[in-house]
Protein backbone atom coordinates (compact mmCIF):
# COMPACT_ATOMS: atom_id res chain seq x y z
CA UNK A 1 0.00 0.00 0.00
CA UNK A 2 1.05 3.23 -1.23
CA UNK A 3 0.36 6.57 1.74
CA UNK A 4 0.25 9.66 0.78
CA UNK A 5 0.68 11.18 4.52
CA UNK A 6 2.10 14.59 3.32
CA UNK A 7 2.65 17.25 0.49
CA UNK A 8 -1.28 16.48 -0.93
CA UNK A 9 -2.65 19.38 -1.85
CA UNK A 10 0.05 21.25 -0.74
CA UNK A 11 3.63 22.22 -2.00
CA UNK A 12 5.63 21.59 1.09
CA UNK A 13 5.57 18.59 3.75
CA UNK A 14 6.92 15.60 1.73
CA UNK A 15 5.94 11.97 3.29
CA UNK A 16 4.64 9.20 1.54
CA UNK A 17 4.44 5.87 3.42
CA UNK A 18 4.92 2.14 1.75
CA UNK A 19 3.10 -0.67 3.44
CA UNK A 20 3.98 -4.23 3.21
CA UNK A 21 3.18 -6.91 5.40
CA UNK A 22 7.09 -6.87 6.10
CA UNK A 23 7.08 -3.85 7.19
CA UNK A 24 6.67 0.21 6.67
CA UNK A 25 8.99 2.56 4.64
CA UNK A 26 8.77 5.98 4.45
CA UNK A 27 10.04 8.01 1.90
CA UNK A 28 10.70 11.53 3.31
CA UNK A 29 9.71 13.48 6.90
CA UNK A 30 9.33 16.90 5.59
CA UNK A 31 8.06 20.24 7.70
CA UNK A 32 4.84 21.76 6.40
CA UNK A 33 5.83 25.81 6.10
CA UNK A 34 3.72 28.56 5.13
CA UNK A 35 0.10 29.04 5.90
CA UNK A 36 -0.69 28.65 9.93
CA UNK A 37 -3.38 25.94 9.25
CA UNK A 38 -0.31 23.89 7.09
CA UNK A 39 1.70 24.48 9.72
CA UNK A 40 -0.34 23.34 12.72
CA UNK A 41 -0.11 19.60 10.51
CA UNK A 42 3.31 19.85 12.04
CA UNK A 43 2.09 19.36 15.59
CA UNK A 44 -0.86 17.05 14.76
CA UNK A 45 -0.63 13.31 15.77
CA UNK A 46 0.72 11.35 13.25
CA UNK A 47 -0.77 9.24 10.65
CA UNK A 48 1.34 6.71 11.17
CA UNK A 49 2.94 5.61 14.99
CA UNK A 50 6.91 6.11 14.36
CA UNK A 51 7.62 3.04 15.86
CA UNK A 52 5.98 1.66 13.31
CA UNK A 53 8.11 2.69 10.68
CA UNK A 54 11.13 0.50 10.08
CA UNK A 55 13.33 2.98 7.40
CA UNK A 56 12.84 6.30 6.16
CA UNK A 57 14.44 7.43 2.51
CA UNK A 58 15.41 11.06 1.88
CA UNK A 59 15.47 12.36 -1.57
CA UNK A 60 17.00 15.71 -0.31
CA UNK A 61 17.90 18.51 2.39
CA UNK A 62 15.31 20.90 1.85
CA UNK A 63 13.58 21.44 5.01
CA UNK A 64 9.68 20.36 3.44
CA UNK A 65 11.36 17.27 2.65
CA UNK A 66 13.84 16.31 5.79
CA UNK A 67 12.58 18.60 8.62
CA UNK A 68 10.21 16.39 10.34
CA UNK A 69 13.32 13.61 11.38
CA UNK A 70 13.82 15.12 14.52
CA UNK A 71 10.50 14.61 15.58
CA UNK A 72 10.10 11.45 14.25
CA UNK A 73 12.83 10.38 16.03
CA UNK A 74 11.33 12.08 18.98
CA UNK A 75 8.22 9.90 18.96
CA UNK A 76 9.75 6.87 18.73
CA UNK A 77 11.19 5.85 15.33
CA UNK A 78 14.73 4.08 15.52
CA UNK A 79 15.22 2.58 12.43
CA UNK A 80 18.06 3.89 9.53
CA UNK A 81 17.66 6.92 7.46
CA UNK A 82 18.81 6.91 4.16
CA UNK A 83 20.30 8.96 1.41
CA UNK A 84 23.25 10.29 -0.25
CA UNK A 85 26.60 11.57 1.06
CA UNK A 86 25.83 15.22 0.34
CA UNK A 87 22.57 14.64 1.52
CA UNK A 88 23.54 13.51 4.86
CA UNK A 89 26.12 16.04 5.04
CA UNK A 90 23.53 18.89 4.19
CA UNK A 91 20.88 16.86 6.40
CA UNK A 92 22.94 17.54 9.28
CA UNK A 93 23.62 21.71 8.80
CA UNK A 94 19.84 21.98 7.59
CA UNK A 95 18.88 19.92 10.40
CA UNK A 96 20.89 21.61 13.55
CA UNK A 97 19.65 25.11 12.31
CA UNK A 98 16.04 23.98 12.18
CA UNK A 99 16.50 23.38 15.81
CA UNK A 100 18.11 26.16 17.03
CA UNK A 101 15.65 28.11 15.32
CA UNK A 102 12.45 26.83 16.97
CA UNK A 103 13.99 26.97 20.26
CA UNK A 104 15.17 30.93 19.37
CA UNK A 105 11.46 31.49 17.95
CA UNK A 106 9.59 30.25 21.34
CA UNK A 107 12.32 32.17 23.44
CA UNK A 108 11.56 35.29 21.82
CA UNK A 109 7.62 34.40 21.23
CA UNK A 110 7.70 33.39 25.60
CA UNK A 111 9.53 36.71 26.19
CA UNK A 112 7.57 39.14 24.22
CA UNK A 113 3.89 37.23 25.41
CA UNK A 114 2.77 37.40 21.92
CA UNK A 115 2.18 33.38 21.39
CA UNK A 116 -0.79 32.00 21.57
CA UNK A 117 0.64 28.99 23.53
CA UNK A 118 1.77 29.28 27.08
CA UNK A 119 4.56 28.41 27.36
CA UNK A 120 5.58 28.33 23.47
CA UNK A 121 7.68 25.74 22.56
CA UNK A 122 9.29 23.74 20.00
CA UNK A 123 8.71 21.41 17.74
CA UNK A 124 11.97 19.72 18.63
CA UNK A 125 15.03 20.78 19.74
CA UNK A 126 18.83 20.72 19.26
CA UNK A 127 18.51 16.92 21.76
CA UNK A 128 16.55 15.78 18.88
CA UNK A 129 18.92 16.48 16.32
CA UNK A 130 21.61 14.94 18.02
CA UNK A 131 19.58 11.48 18.36
CA UNK A 132 18.63 11.89 14.20
CA UNK A 133 22.30 12.31 13.08
CA UNK A 134 23.37 8.79 14.10
CA UNK A 135 20.53 7.16 12.05
CA UNK A 136 21.70 8.54 8.81
CA UNK A 137 23.35 6.03 6.23
CA UNK A 138 24.81 7.37 3.11
CA UNK A 139 24.39 5.56 -0.39
CA UNK A 140 26.16 6.28 -3.15
CA UNK A 141 23.91 6.91 -6.64
CA UNK A 142 22.62 3.43 -8.12
CA UNK A 143 23.12 0.99 -5.67
CA UNK A 144 20.73 -1.01 -4.05
CA UNK A 145 19.53 -1.63 -0.78
CA UNK A 146 17.59 -3.36 1.75
CA UNK A 147 14.43 -1.35 3.43
CA UNK A 148 12.18 -3.99 4.50
CA UNK A 149 11.80 -7.82 3.67
CA UNK A 150 10.78 -7.58 0.23
CA UNK A 151 11.81 -3.66 0.10
CA UNK A 152 14.99 -2.79 -2.21
CA UNK A 153 15.52 0.89 -3.38
CA UNK A 154 18.00 2.90 -5.10
CA UNK A 155 18.85 6.59 -5.43
CA UNK A 156 19.71 8.39 -8.66
CA UNK A 157 20.49 11.81 -9.53
CA UNK A 158 17.55 14.44 -9.32
CA UNK A 159 19.90 17.42 -10.49
CA UNK A 160 17.76 20.13 -7.89
CA UNK A 161 20.54 20.38 -5.10
CA UNK A 162 23.87 18.39 -4.29
CA UNK A 163 23.08 15.06 -3.37
CA UNK A 164 19.82 15.43 -4.38
CA UNK A 165 18.01 12.25 -5.75
CA UNK A 166 14.92 10.14 -7.15
CA UNK A 167 13.63 7.24 -5.59
CA UNK A 168 13.20 3.70 -6.57
CA UNK A 169 11.29 1.59 -4.91
CA UNK A 170 11.06 -1.91 -5.60
CA UNK A 171 8.09 -3.75 -3.55
CA UNK A 172 8.14 -7.23 -4.26
CA UNK A 173 8.44 -6.90 -7.80
CA UNK A 174 6.50 -3.82 -8.15
CA UNK A 175 8.65 -0.67 -8.61
CA UNK A 176 7.43 2.61 -7.67
CA UNK A 177 9.81 6.08 -8.54
CA UNK A 178 9.71 9.19 -6.73
CA UNK A 179 10.55 12.36 -7.85
CA UNK A 180 11.52 13.85 -5.12
CA UNK A 181 12.34 17.81 -6.44
CA UNK A 182 13.37 17.89 -10.16
CA UNK A 183 16.20 20.15 -11.09
CA UNK A 184 16.69 21.96 -14.23
CA UNK A 185 18.74 21.49 -17.16
CA UNK A 186 19.90 24.78 -17.11
CA UNK A 187 21.46 24.63 -13.15
CA UNK A 188 24.41 26.38 -13.57
CA UNK A 189 26.26 23.48 -11.06
CA UNK A 190 24.48 20.64 -11.31
CA UNK A 191 24.04 18.06 -14.23
CA UNK A 192 20.47 17.39 -15.26
CA UNK A 193 18.35 15.06 -13.69
CA UNK A 194 19.07 11.54 -15.85
CA UNK A 195 16.48 9.36 -17.30
CA UNK A 196 12.81 8.47 -15.23
CA UNK A 197 13.75 4.95 -14.45
CA UNK A 198 10.95 2.40 -15.47
CA UNK A 199 8.51 1.90 -12.79
CA UNK A 200 4.69 0.66 -12.43
CA UNK A 201 3.54 3.60 -10.45
CA UNK A 202 5.67 7.67 -10.69
CA UNK A 203 5.13 10.04 -7.67
CA UNK A 204 6.11 13.26 -9.23
CA UNK A 205 6.01 16.48 -7.83
CA UNK A 206 4.43 19.71 -9.27
CA UNK A 207 5.71 23.15 -7.67
CA UNK A 208 5.44 24.50 -10.95
CA UNK A 209 3.39 22.00 -12.42
CA UNK A 210 1.42 24.97 -14.17
CA UNK A 211 3.99 26.93 -15.63
CA UNK A 212 7.07 27.51 -17.83
CA UNK A 213 9.86 29.17 -16.28
CA UNK A 214 10.70 32.74 -18.57
CA UNK A 215 13.76 33.11 -20.09
CA UNK A 216 16.48 34.56 -18.15
CA UNK A 217 16.37 38.40 -17.50
CA UNK A 218 19.87 39.23 -16.23
CA UNK A 219 19.42 43.12 -16.47
CA UNK A 220 16.17 41.99 -13.75
CA UNK A 221 18.87 41.74 -10.90
CA UNK A 222 22.02 43.84 -12.45
CA UNK A 223 19.27 46.57 -12.85
CA UNK A 224 17.51 46.45 -9.30
CA UNK A 225 21.33 46.50 -7.82
CA UNK A 226 22.33 49.94 -9.75
CA UNK A 227 19.21 51.29 -8.37
CA UNK A 228 19.68 50.67 -4.72
CA UNK A 229 23.60 51.56 -4.72
CA UNK A 230 22.44 54.78 -7.03
CA UNK A 231 20.41 56.19 -4.48
CA UNK A 232 22.01 55.16 -1.22
CA UNK A 233 20.36 52.26 -0.24
CA UNK A 234 21.09 48.12 0.54
CA UNK A 235 20.16 45.36 -1.13
CA UNK A 236 18.46 42.41 0.69
CA UNK A 237 18.38 38.76 -1.08
CA UNK A 238 16.64 36.23 1.17
CA UNK A 239 18.22 32.96 -0.68
CA UNK A 240 17.80 29.22 0.69
CA UNK A 241 20.44 28.18 2.29
CA UNK A 242 21.68 25.57 0.27
CA UNK A 243 22.23 25.69 -2.94
CA UNK A 244 20.12 28.77 -3.73
CA UNK A 245 22.79 31.46 -2.15
CA UNK A 246 26.01 29.25 -4.01
CA UNK A 247 23.56 30.16 -7.40
CA UNK A 248 22.92 33.65 -5.92
CA UNK A 249 26.92 34.16 -5.00
CA UNK A 250 28.16 33.34 -8.83
CA UNK A 251 25.59 35.53 -10.16
CA UNK A 252 26.65 38.46 -8.41
CA UNK A 253 30.18 37.91 -9.26
CA UNK A 254 29.62 37.37 -12.78
CA UNK A 255 27.74 41.03 -12.89
CA UNK A 256 30.50 42.25 -11.03
CA UNK A 257 33.19 40.85 -13.43
CA UNK A 258 31.72 41.96 -16.71
CA UNK A 259 30.98 45.47 -14.83
CA UNK A 260 26.81 45.58 -15.10
CA UNK A 261 27.49 46.42 -11.10
CA UNK A 262 28.90 48.44 -9.00
CA UNK A 263 31.46 46.13 -6.72
CA UNK A 264 30.03 46.36 -3.39
CA UNK A 265 30.82 44.90 -0.09
CA UNK A 266 28.94 41.63 -0.62
CA UNK A 267 27.78 39.81 3.33
CA UNK A 268 26.92 36.22 3.46
CA UNK A 269 24.82 36.39 6.55
CA UNK A 270 23.99 32.64 7.51
CA UNK A 271 25.64 30.45 9.54
CA UNK A 272 23.54 27.51 7.62
CA UNK A 273 24.81 28.98 4.21
CA UNK A 274 28.22 29.26 5.70
CA UNK A 275 28.24 25.50 6.72
CA UNK A 276 26.71 24.49 3.13
CA UNK A 277 29.10 26.53 1.64
CA UNK A 278 31.60 24.19 2.71
CA UNK A 279 29.84 21.41 1.45
CA UNK A 280 30.13 22.63 -1.85
CA UNK A 281 32.98 23.81 -1.98
CA UNK A 282 34.40 19.80 -0.98
CA UNK A 283 32.20 18.95 -4.45
CA UNK A 284 34.67 21.23 -6.16
CA UNK A 285 37.47 19.88 -4.34
CA UNK A 286 36.83 16.87 -5.62
CA UNK A 287 35.64 16.88 -8.82
CA UNK A 288 32.25 15.61 -8.30
CA UNK A 289 30.14 13.88 -10.81
CA UNK A 290 27.27 15.67 -10.12
CA UNK A 291 28.43 18.99 -11.35
CA UNK A 292 28.30 19.82 -14.54
CA UNK A 293 30.76 19.78 -17.38
CA UNK A 294 32.01 23.48 -17.44
CA UNK A 295 30.25 24.76 -14.63
CA UNK A 296 31.74 28.17 -13.00
CA UNK A 297 34.66 27.64 -10.34
CA UNK A 298 32.43 27.92 -7.20
CA UNK A 299 35.88 28.80 -5.61
CA UNK A 300 36.45 31.38 -8.22
CA UNK A 301 34.02 33.41 -7.73
CA UNK A 302 34.01 33.60 -3.67
CA UNK A 303 37.55 34.64 -3.75
CA UNK A 304 37.15 37.41 -6.42
CA UNK A 305 33.83 38.55 -4.50
CA UNK A 306 35.91 38.94 -1.26
CA UNK A 307 32.74 37.29 0.56
CA UNK A 308 31.94 38.94 4.12
CA UNK A 309 30.95 35.50 6.17
CA UNK A 310 29.27 36.60 9.36
CA UNK A 311 29.61 34.09 11.23
CA UNK A 312 28.13 36.21 14.83
CA UNK A 313 24.88 37.66 16.07
CA UNK A 314 26.41 40.78 16.64
CA UNK A 315 28.08 40.94 13.11
CA UNK A 316 24.23 40.65 12.03
CA UNK A 317 22.94 43.26 14.67
CA UNK A 318 25.56 45.55 13.07
CA UNK A 319 24.13 44.69 9.01
CA UNK A 320 20.21 45.49 10.64
CA UNK A 321 21.96 49.51 9.50
CA UNK A 322 24.95 49.16 7.48
CA UNK A 323 26.12 52.38 6.74
CA UNK A 324 26.84 52.03 3.07
CA UNK A 325 25.58 50.69 -0.04
CA UNK A 326 26.18 46.71 0.04
CA UNK A 327 24.59 43.28 -0.72
CA UNK A 328 23.34 41.44 2.09
CA UNK A 329 22.35 37.73 1.55
CA UNK A 330 21.10 35.69 3.93
CA UNK A 331 18.50 33.17 4.81
CA UNK A 332 15.44 31.55 4.53
CA UNK A 333 14.58 32.06 1.05
CA UNK A 334 11.06 32.62 2.09
CA UNK A 335 11.57 34.36 4.98
CA UNK A 336 9.95 32.14 7.29
CA UNK A 337 12.86 32.69 10.06
CA UNK A 338 16.45 33.22 10.81
CA UNK A 339 18.25 36.34 10.68
CA UNK A 340 16.71 37.81 7.00
CA UNK A 341 13.50 38.24 9.27
CA UNK A 342 15.64 40.84 11.35
CA UNK A 343 16.99 42.48 8.50
CA UNK A 344 13.60 42.50 6.81
CA UNK A 345 11.84 44.32 9.86
CA UNK A 346 14.83 47.26 9.66
CA UNK A 347 15.09 47.49 6.16
CA UNK A 348 11.65 47.38 4.49
CA UNK A 349 10.57 50.83 5.89
CA UNK A 350 13.54 52.78 4.23
CA UNK A 351 12.52 53.16 0.26
CA UNK A 352 16.21 53.51 -0.79
CA UNK A 353 16.69 50.06 0.19
CA UNK A 354 15.43 46.91 -2.17
CA UNK A 355 14.22 43.29 -1.60
CA UNK A 356 15.04 40.66 -4.19
CA UNK A 357 13.06 37.76 -4.34
CA UNK A 358 14.89 34.74 -5.89
CA UNK A 359 12.63 31.24 -5.90
CA UNK A 360 9.43 30.20 -5.26
CA UNK A 361 7.22 31.31 -2.62
CA UNK A 362 4.86 29.11 -0.69
CA UNK A 363 1.60 30.79 0.22
CA UNK A 364 1.53 31.90 3.40
CA UNK A 365 5.41 32.97 3.90
CA UNK A 366 6.58 36.68 4.09
CA UNK A 367 8.19 36.02 1.13
CA UNK A 368 5.08 35.69 -0.80
CA UNK A 369 3.60 37.82 0.88
CA UNK A 370 6.17 40.77 -0.77
CA UNK A 371 5.54 38.87 -4.09
CA UNK A 372 1.96 39.72 -3.72
CA UNK A 373 2.38 43.49 -2.84
CA UNK A 374 2.21 43.79 1.09
CA UNK A 375 1.80 46.73 2.35
CA UNK A 376 3.20 45.51 5.97
CA UNK A 377 4.45 42.26 7.09
CA UNK A 378 3.87 41.13 10.46
CA UNK A 379 7.24 40.35 12.07
CA UNK A 380 7.94 38.96 16.00
CA UNK A 381 4.72 40.28 17.06
CA UNK A 382 4.44 43.43 15.71
CA UNK A 383 3.54 45.21 11.83
CA UNK A 384 6.93 46.65 9.43
CA UNK A 385 5.85 49.01 7.19
CA UNK A 386 6.92 47.47 3.37
CA UNK A 387 8.42 51.01 1.40
CA UNK A 388 11.66 49.20 0.14
CA UNK A 389 11.37 48.28 -3.40
CA UNK A 390 10.46 44.68 -3.87
CA UNK A 391 11.96 42.78 -7.04
CA UNK A 392 11.59 38.92 -8.45
CA UNK A 393 13.93 37.14 -10.42
CA UNK A 394 12.58 33.57 -11.15
CA UNK A 395 15.11 32.73 -12.76
CA UNK A 396 17.00 31.37 -9.73
CA UNK A 397 14.83 28.74 -9.52
CA UNK A 398 16.36 25.35 -10.03
CA UNK A 399 12.51 23.54 -9.81
CA UNK A 400 11.36 21.56 -13.34
CA UNK A 401 9.03 23.39 -14.79
CA UNK A 402 5.86 21.63 -16.34
CA UNK A 403 7.57 21.25 -19.99
CA UNK A 404 10.50 19.92 -18.01
CA UNK A 405 8.61 17.39 -15.89
CA UNK A 406 6.48 15.98 -19.10
CA UNK A 407 10.04 15.81 -20.40
CA UNK A 408 11.17 13.62 -17.31
CA UNK A 409 7.87 11.43 -17.33
CA UNK A 410 8.29 10.72 -20.91
CA UNK A 411 12.07 9.37 -20.54
CA UNK A 412 10.38 5.88 -19.92
CA UNK A 413 7.84 3.89 -20.52
CA UNK A 414 4.20 4.73 -19.57
CA UNK A 415 3.37 3.46 -15.95
CA UNK A 416 0.20 2.46 -14.66
CA UNK A 417 -0.90 5.60 -12.85
CA UNK A 418 1.23 8.99 -11.91
CA UNK A 419 0.73 10.57 -8.52
CA UNK A 420 0.72 14.31 -8.64
CA UNK A 421 2.43 15.97 -5.48
CA UNK A 422 3.99 18.20 -3.88
CA UNK A 423 2.28 21.44 -5.46
CA UNK A 424 -0.36 24.01 -4.95
CA UNK A 425 -3.88 22.68 -6.09
CA UNK A 426 -3.95 24.92 -9.27
CA UNK A 427 -0.64 23.77 -10.17
CA UNK A 428 -1.36 19.52 -9.09
CA UNK A 429 -4.38 19.88 -11.32
CA UNK A 430 -2.87 21.22 -14.25
CA UNK A 431 -0.10 18.85 -14.44
CA UNK A 432 -2.43 16.02 -13.99
CA UNK A 433 -4.37 17.45 -16.41
CA UNK A 434 -1.72 17.60 -19.10
CA UNK A 435 -0.47 14.19 -18.17
CA UNK A 436 -4.46 13.10 -19.36
CA UNK A 437 -4.52 15.20 -22.13
CA UNK A 438 -1.30 15.03 -23.96
CA UNK A 439 0.31 11.69 -23.40
CA UNK A 440 -3.00 9.55 -22.13
CA UNK A 441 -1.14 8.13 -18.82
CA UNK A 442 -4.18 7.97 -15.99
CA UNK A 443 -2.98 11.10 -13.87
CA UNK A 444 -4.07 11.34 -10.11
CA UNK A 445 -3.79 14.11 -7.70
CA UNK A 446 -4.14 12.20 -4.65
CA UNK A 447 -6.24 13.48 -1.21
CA UNK A 448 -3.74 13.90 1.83
CA UNK A 449 -3.98 10.61 3.95
CA UNK A 450 -4.83 8.86 0.87
CA UNK A 451 -4.35 5.12 0.33
CA UNK A 452 -3.72 3.21 -3.05
CA UNK A 453 -2.33 -0.64 -3.51
CA UNK A 454 0.45 -1.16 -5.05
CA UNK A 455 -0.52 -4.56 -7.15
Amino acid sequence: MLSFLGAAGTVTGSRFAISTGAGVSLVDAGLYQGLAELRRRNWAAPDLDPHDVDAVVVTHAHLDHCGYLPRLVRDGFRGPIRCTPETAELVEIVLRDSAHLQEEDARIANEGGWSKHRPALPLYGLEDVERTLPLLQPLDFDRWFDLVPGTTASLSPAGHILGSSCALLDVDGRRVVFSGDLGRGSHPLLRSPGQRAEADLVVVESTYGDRRHPPPEPELLAGAIRRTVGRGGSVLIPAFAVDRTELVLIELHRLMTTGQIPRVPVHLDSPMALAALAVYRRAFETHSCQLRAGAPDLRTALDELRLRAVADAAGSIRLNRPGEPCIIVSASGMATGGRVVHHLAHQLPDPRNCVVLTGYQAAGTRGRQLLDGARQVKMHGRYVPVRAEIVDVPTFSVHADAEELLAWLTSAPAPDTVYVVHGEPDSSAALARRIDDELGWCAVVPRLGEHVRLD
